[in-house]
């Protein structure tokens, strides 16, 4: 009855808008589109496309539409460079550009902006923030996506390259649209936006949007909800501006953005067993390198695989067994820019910032509905004989039992630690002033940022491992592994990024220019954890047990950096165990880095429409913090020296529209790579497990080539095309070391608990999430029919995408499905436009994306080697749907 009333509501709300509202007048940003001509920031100040020597991939908000971009993700689909990580799905996905890939507790290796402002900083237990919230792609004047690294007049952590949203801003004419879609998988879609000029001198636009959608893979469990992968967001946006003076500008722009989903899902696709090439199942107890943990979880796959095989089930439907699924990101921000110029040839710039993130979540971090499998026999827990699996293929300390088969369990399990915290939040104030000057010869940009980053409290959760709960942050848990715990994970992480910058362009002469820039950043983090694990019984390596307010239960608890909050460490500084009292395990941890970035670019133009540029860039993305590895918690920052060559071509006349091409050749050193770690004996039996690390181990290379353009042939058939050719290599990696065996990895180890460390990537390697080659082709056909009829456009979107490696540390392929690596796609998308239908301010549409249904991986949990599974994230299906909006006033 609700979704009916919602459909009736978007129907009536546009029908009222067409009869009450003034017609629209024709758009007019295709021309400049089409001919390079669009307006860019790309160097903080306003340039023409064609103008600028970078290579940069726009869209305006036609395009937009058109395309059908609605979230950070979509825009990979159109941009040959850019490829995103949705490890952890859509709303927590994070960018890539010409390979430079951010993963785990890493910085960003691409900036994204809004309105000028880079997004609010987050960093919790899984990636997130540092991006914009969803629905942000609403009401915006275009999208640039700036390729090769920004880190003069960007900062730190662009080495991939930077993308930049800029709002519709507010003009001196009333207007507005209401758009509505409605697609399958019962997709509706409402987005709007007014401009409204309260006087000549101070001027409002409002824009929002609700955005919900099914999910797209379907829970055959029976246990949770039916589907996952699901979209429910609200977005809202105010932009302000007053004219102070005819010379002084005050832009004010808030937005707020809410999700509210189900998270992602995964699906289980192979299962480790004795024959496995790669990674083969130890079912042998006893001998070296059996796990038991794996054992288990491998034969349970089997069990579940089957189960799903003996029914059919499609590349979307899935099992997984967590009741409470859930994932809620609030992000708002608001920015103030002040412009004032103070003479013809000077203008000061001020933009400041501050917005919050805040994260709520409950995901499997694998999928599954796993059961205990029935393979020993012997006497159970309540003394009869019971067929399952033995308990001491778990842990020796564990009773001679046998653990009865069919009873159900989680693996990992993360959750909130309470009704009112947060698994990361965080706050962003930013301050950034710029002195612009343009002279005859010279155009120059001076300035200075300030970043301030703190915690909103404790970035925190409660995870179970290996129990069978209702929800971990309340310990409604049941423990049929004996071996079940609850993870507290509990950080505060301060960021402090500041640096000076300026970067000036000289005409030598009328064709010839030159442009040099350099910034010196300044970045500090320190970071705090008090991190315990808690069980429902008492140990040697825990205290006693006692009632834990959140959830009503008695549990024991110990600190999770048993190295240095171990029993024996906290008994010798006379402290008793955590209980209560988190703070005995507090670790302070600072790191520091400032580091210079520069550019120097030379272009040629023989003509307006013809441009030739070469430059070399230095960009560095920085350190960091994490808490997981004891004594091997922090990283240096990383250096990339980049090479590039471009040209620029615009064509007036019977064939019209731009070209646009670059190569490049990338050195990357002192680069941050993961690293496995294997404990001491004596750290091993405190407590102490192994784990990855984040190190700087290694040296790559990379090189590539890129092509953008547009070209129209006449007023009835223009195509608009891009490709990127991209081929990335490591050269070097630091070989296994051992504890104080005199290499640099080994020496990081002195003090550590940890015995051995080994890269967890191979010289010759190719870097992940970097396809070869990546080709979009979009033609489009404008139907010669009469102006009062309306403009009618077909359009098809043709992305064709070479194989690439998507996990490195899993095998390419488990039983012929592909695991670690994603196979070559191609994926159509289709378009009917109709503007100004029959002359009115009505404009439909009808679209579909991924035309073929072509399903394949774009992610992988991870879980082959610590549990035989094969686990994937599966594409997005095939949606198609209808759009009409209504547009009224300018």
């Amino acid at each position: 009855m609700t979704n009916r009333l919602t459909k009736q509501s978007l129907i009536l709300g546009a029908a009222f808008l067409a009869m009450a509202a003034h017609p629209a007048l024709a758009q007019e940003a295709d021309s400049d589109a089409a001919t390079g001509d669009i307006i860019v920031t790309a160097q903080r100040v306003e340039q023409r496309l064609q103008d600028v020597p970078v290579s940069i991939t726009v869209f305006n908000q036609q395009a937009l539409t058109q395309k059908n971009i609605a979230v950070a993700t979509d825009l990979a689909v159109y941009t040959p460079s850019l490829s995103v990580n949705e490890r952890y799905g859509p709303e927590k996905a994070n960018f890539n550009i010409r390979g430079f890939n951010q993963d785990s507790a890493t910085a960003p290796t691409v900036g994204v902006y809004f309105a000028e402002v880079v997004g609010v900083r987050a960093q919790g237990g899984t990636t997130s923030g540092n991006t914009v919230g969803a629905g942000a792609f609403t009401d915006l004047q275009n999208v640039q996506v700036l390729k090769g690294p920004q880190g003069t007049l960007f900062g730190r952590n662009t080495t991939g390259g930077a993308v930049l949203l800029t709002p519709a801003k507010p003009t001196s004419e009333l207007g507005g649209y209401l758009e509505g879609t409605y697609g399958n998988y019962d997709q509706m879609r409402l987005q709007g936006a007014i401009n409204i000029p309260l006087a000549d001198t101070f001027k409002v636009r409002i824009a929002a949007e609700r955005n919900k959608r099914d999910g797209v893979l379907h829970n055959l469990s029976g246990v949770g909800p039916e589907d996952y992968n699901n979209v429910n967001y609200w977005y809202a946006r105010l932009s302000i501006v007053a004219d102070l003076t005819p010379d002084l500008e005050n832009y004010t722009v808030f937005h707020y953005s809410d999700s509210n989903t189900r998270g992602y899902a995964s699906k289980v696709v192979g299962c480790a067993t004795p024959d496995s090439p790669d990674g083969p199942l130890n079912v042998n107890l006893g001998t070296p390198g059996y796990s038991g943990t794996r054992h288990l979880q491998a034969l349970s796959c089997a069990t579940q695989l089957a189960r799903t095989t003996a029914r059919g089930d499609g590349f979307y439907d899935i099992e997984t067994r967590n009741k409470n699924p859930f994932l809620k990101i609030q992000q708002w921000q608001v920015i103030n820019t002040t412009t004032w110029r103070a003479g013809d040839n000077i203008t000061l710039k001020n933009i400041a910032s501050y917005g919050e993130f805040r994260e709520r979540a409950n995901f499997d971090l694998g999928s599954s509905n796993f059961v205990v499998p029935s393979i020993d026999t012997g006497i159970g827990l309540n003394g009869q004989p019971t067929t399952g699996f033995a308990a001491r293929r778990l842990s020796p300390q564990l009773p001679n039992v046998v653990l009865a088969g069919g009873q159900p369990y989680n693996r990992i399990v993360l959750d909130t630690a309470g009704a009112n915290t947060y698994n990361s939040a965080q706050s962003t104030f930013t301050n950034e002033f710029q002195i612009q000057g343009s002279y005859d010869r010279l155009n120059f940009v001076l300035g200075g940022y300030l970043e301030f980053s703190r915690p909103l409290g404790y970035s925190q959760g409660r995870t179970g491992i290996f129990f069978d709960c209702d929800r971990p942050e309340t310990i409604t848990c049941n423990n049929p592994l004996l071996i079940g715990s609850i993870s507290e994970s509990s950080t505060k992480l301060n960021f402090d990024n500041h640096g000076i910058f300026g970067q000036a362009t000289y005409k030598l002469t009328e064709q010839l220019s030159l442009t040099g820039g350099i910034r010196y950043t300044f970045d500090k983090i320190v970071g705090l954890s008090n991190g315990t694990r808690a069980g429902l019984t008492a140990n040697a390596g825990t205290g006693p047990l006692f009632l834990d307010p959140i959830s009503g239960r008695q549990i024991a608890r110990a600190c999770t950096d048993s190295f240095r909050h171990g029993p024996a460490a906290l008994a010798a500084q006379g402290l008793a165990a955590p209980a209560l009292n988190r703070d005995v395990c507090i670790t302070n941890l600072t790191n520091k880095s400032s580091e210079p970035t520069w550019v120097i670019n030379l272009d040629y133009k023989p003509s307006r429409d013809l441009m030739f540029y070469a430059k070399y860039a230095r960009g560095y993305r920085q350190g960091g913090v994490n808490f997981t590895n004891p004594g091997v918690e922090l990283w240096n920052p990383e250096k990339l020296d980049s090479f590039e060559v471009g040209a620029k071509a615009s064509f007036r006349g019977a064939v019209n529209g731009y070209l646009n091409l670059a190569g490049f050749y990338n050195n990357l050193s002192n680069q941050q790579v993961f690293a496995g770690l294997v404990a001491t004996p004596a750290a091993a039996a405190a407590g102490v497990a192994g784990g990855n690390a984040i190190v700087n181990a290694g040296k790559s290379r990379i090189y590539g080539f890129e092509a953008d353009g547009s070209l129209g042939f006449g007023d009835i058939f223009r195509v608009a095309f891009g490709y990127t050719y991209l081929n990335t290599r490591v050269k070097e990696v630091a070989p296994r070391a051992l504890q104080g065996d005199a290499s640099p990895l080994g020496q990081l180890l002195i003090g550590t608990p940890f015995a051995s460390i080994t890269p967890n990537v191979s010289v010759g390697s190719a870097f992940v999430l970097s396809p070869k080659h990546k080709f979009s082709i979009t033609p489009t056909i404008t139907l010669p029919v009469d102006e009062s009829i309306g403009k009618i456009e077909l359009a098809a979107t043709w992305v064709h995408q070479s194989s690439y490696i998507n996990d490195g540390s899993v095998p390419g392929f488990v039983n012929g499905v592909p695991l670690g690596f994603t196979p070559a796609t191609n994926l159509i998308n289709l378009n009917l436009d109709w503007r100004s239908v029959a002359g009115s301010p009505i404009d439909l549409s009808l679209f579909v994306t991924n035309l073929t249904k072509e399903k394949y991986n774009v992610a992988n949990t991870g879980n082959w080697v610590s549990g035989g599974i094969a686990e994937i994230i599966p594409n997005q299906p095939r949606f198609y749907g209808v759009r009409l909006r209504y547009t009224f006033g300018r």
